[in-house]
């Protein structure tokens, strides 16, 4: 079986840096998942952002949401997710920038699905998520 696909949710305005770090670090560990690094690269208008991102969302196996301390202000990662429910699309939560667990949470991410950054966290994580929503074997 291929890797699973995840799709990368982020504050933009913030977070671009832990974002790019991670995917860096991604490729050189044993966490077996590929990230489609499905951003969009420039301003849409919103219905445009929207069917965009549904689409791109519906065909990942998982979206992973890199928490960092401004998540109250960042809309788009609540919309992300919501998407991710739509499609039955698995969900977790990595915080960075230290953010921690007295951070706040986008809308729709559960506290007891969002970890600390380390690899074997990941793939516990990436593992569970593949035996969820979309990606259970009937």
């Amino acid at each position: 079986m291929a890797n699973p696909r995840a799709f990368i949710s982020f504050d933009f305005d913030n977070n671009s840096g832990e974002k790019l770090y991670f995917a860096g670090q991604s490729v050189n560990s044993k966490t077996p998942f590929n990230i489609a690094d499905w951003s969009s690269k420039g301003h849409l208008p919103q219905n445009q952002w929207e069917i965009l991102i549904k689409s791109k969302i519906s065909k990942c196996n998982l979206v992973i949401v890199l928490v960092g301390r401004s998540m109250s202000s960042a809309t788009g990662v609540n919309k992300e997710i919501a998407f991710a429910k739509e499609h039955n699309v698995p969900v977790f939560g990595i915080y960075v920038d230290n953010a921690n667990v007295n951070s706040t949470l986008p809308s729709g991410l559960q506290r007891n699905r969002t970890i600390s950054w380390n690899w074997q966290g990941i793939a516990k994580a990436i593992d569970q998520c593949m035996t969820e929503g979309k990606n259970k074997k009937i």
